[in-house]
This record gives structure tokens, sequence and C-alpha cells, in this order.
């Protein structure tokens, strides 16, 4: 079994948003300051951390023998929800939202809830000094997500984790993975390849953009596991990206999204603290990813992107990799989580297209 040090995790006390009167900025308001240049060439951008981490120590045992993992079976028959937060450590918005679930108790009239604290060793090493710096421990857990690197002896202290939290994945008949971003921008879901998803995220409608996307070169994520992506199955996934990881409002979007997912599911208790923050009541918008940039030697912009922007033309320049240029494929191209992780192999950006809504 996996150490769970929390020697360093958070502060005392609940979450920081709970009762608050949060707005999300629009995607341009806020910007940061470009405090230092790392080995690779793009210069990174420091952005505040608004909020202490929360202290999750007291949800360490849990009630299902997996550290940091807590199920809850409704007498009546129904899906099983799982909620996943801190799949990457310094995202500490999904911890907010599962710590505002456990900390009010919050049981489901039907069928299974299932909440997880994921990379608690990672959590563990969060500072708000240095936030970038808890990502993972050796590896990233959300590139994982296959049999054959979910197999013991673990590899990794990262796959060791994804080894214990396996069962409930696969077990569940929904996931929503709460994340966040790198950039301060709008609130968005990943949805994956499959129709299926597509249309749980039109039904949930938990943010107004949604992105279907087939992931990462580097290692599929926890929501592209087993039955999430196959095609005959009827397991779904979902992963949400909350706004920037350190805004206090991704905190209050995780816990809303959480909410409406168990209303929607019909899994809501009678009451529950109501979230700070409207979601819309359908997506407005869904994009198709046409074309993610996985980057060969080293990448710098040559646009300031932050995400959510429209490129007009196609052959458009955004960046280069090793000197080569980066272009967008088509006219009316979207900008879609740039990043400020730019070594090789990594994900620089992924651009696509508007759709049709569904």
């Amino acid at each position: 079994m996996v150490e769970h040090d929390l020697a360093k995790v958070g502060v005392e006390g609940s979450s920081p948003f709970a009762r608050s009167n949060i707005h999300q900025s629009p995607p341009t308001a806020v910007r940061g300051i470009v405090t230092e240049t790392r080995a690779q060439s793009q210069a990174a951008i420091e952005y505040p951390v608004e909020f202490p981490a929360p202290d999750i120590a007291r949800y360490r045992d849990g009630n299902t023998g997996v550290p940091f993992v807590h199920s809850f079976e409704a007498p009546r028959p129904g899906p099983h929800l799982l909620i996943t937060a801190l799949v990457h450590g310094n995202e500490p918005a999904g911890a907010v939202a599962l710590d505002r679930l456990l900390s009010q108790g919050l049981r489901p009239p039907r069928g299974r809830l299932t909440l997880a604290f994921a990379n608690i060793a990672a959590y563990a090493r969060f500072d708000p000094a240095s936030p970038r710096a808890n990502r993972w421990v050796e590896e990233d857990m959300n590139r994982i997500w296959s049999p054959d690197i979910l197999v013991a002896p673990a590899r990794s202290a990262d796959v060791a984790r994804a080894i214990e939290l396996r069962p409930f994945v696969e077990q569940a008949d929904y996931l929503l993975d709460l994340h966040s971003m790198q950039h301060p921008t709008e609130p968005l879901l990943l949805a994956g390849p499959l129709p299926r998803s597509r249309e749980l995220a039109r039904t949930m409608a938990l943010v107004d953009l949604v992105v279907v996307d087939r992931g990462h070169a580097q290692g599929p994520r926890m929501r592209d596991y087993g039955g999430f992506a196959d095609p005959q199955a009827t397991k779904t996934a979902l992963l949400i990206e909350c706004g920037q990881h350190w805004a206090a409002s991704s905190g209050e979007v995780a816990y809303a999204a959480a909410i409406r997912m168990l209303e929607r599911l019909e899994m809501a208790p009678a009451a529950f603290d109501a979230p700070t923050v409207a979601l819309p009541e359908v997506p407005s918008r869904f994009v198709e990813i046409t074309m993610p940039v996985t980057i060969k030697r080293d990448f710098v912009f040559a646009l300031p992107l932050r995400g959510g922007e429209i490129i007009p033309r196609a052959g458009t320049v955004i960046g280069h990799d090793g000197g080569d240029p980066v272009v967008t494929p088509h006219d009316d191209c979207f900008v879609l989580m740039p990043s400020q992780r730019l070594t090789a192999g990594l994900t620089a950006v992924r651009l696509g297209r508007l759709l049709p809504n569904p």
C-alpha cells in the first residue's frame, strides 16, 4: 500500500470558499507576471495562489479500506458516480469540492457515490511559494491509465496509487474528474471522442464549453480507461477543467459541478450547501480537437495565447518547435489550454474547430 504522508498538506479548517460570494472573472481579466525562465526557452508566467489548500488529513481513513477514498451506497438502486480530485497534486480546487461534500455528510438517496482524493503524495508537497512543483511525484498520474502500466510491482509512486484507485474506476458507471488549468480562462469540459460522452456533457451542462478530444500522445488519462473508452460499453466519464489552478473561483466551480452532476443523476440529497456560481442550463459551444501539438524538441509560442482565442486564418504561425514553425491547420482555429510545461513529449497546445451543437 502507498504511504500517504500528509505532514505538509494544507492548513487547519474547512474549505476557504464556504459561503463566499465569488464571481468568475472574464477570461482576459487576470494577468500574471513573468518571474523566471526555466530550462525551456519559454518564460513561465506566475499566477497568485488565492486560497489555502484544504487540510484533508481527517479523510485519510475513509470507509473502503483504501486511504482517502469514501464510498456511500443508498438503499435504493441507481448508478455509481465516482468523483475524483487531486489527480494532479498542484490542483487543489477539486479538493475544495470534495472537502465540502464530505464535511456536509452528504449521502445519495439512490445508487452509490464514491469520493476519492487521488495523488495524495504529490498533494502533500504543495507549497504556495512554489505551486507548480508538486504536480506529480515521479510521473503524471493522468498519463498512465493503461492495463500494461497499472501492474505490480509499480514502476512509480504515482502508478502505485493509481493501482489502488483502479477498482473504483472500474466499478463506476460515471466518472467526474475535477481538474484546473495553467492560465485564467473559462471552465471547460473534456468529453472524449465518443458520442455518449458528448451527450452526457450536454445533459449534465457543467460548463458552457465542451471539448471533444482524444487525449495526449504521452499516455491515457483516467477518463480514457477501460469501459470509459469502449464504444460498446455504457460507462461514461467527464473531465472538467474548473479554471486557473489557484484562482478562488475554481474551487466554487468544482463544487458546483459536483452538485450539478448529483442533481441531474437524481442522486442529490434533499439538503446541501448551495453553490455560489451558476452553471449553464445547456452548453452553447462544442469544439473538436483537430490538432494536438505534441512537443518534439523545444517549443516556444510566437503568440501570447492563454486559451479561448479563435485564430481566423489557416497557416498562422503560433509557435516554433526546435526552430520549425507550428501553424494553424484551418481557418477559425480555436485555441485550447496552451501549456507552460514546454518540454519534449508533452502537449504544448490543442487546436480545434467549433462544431454544431448536438
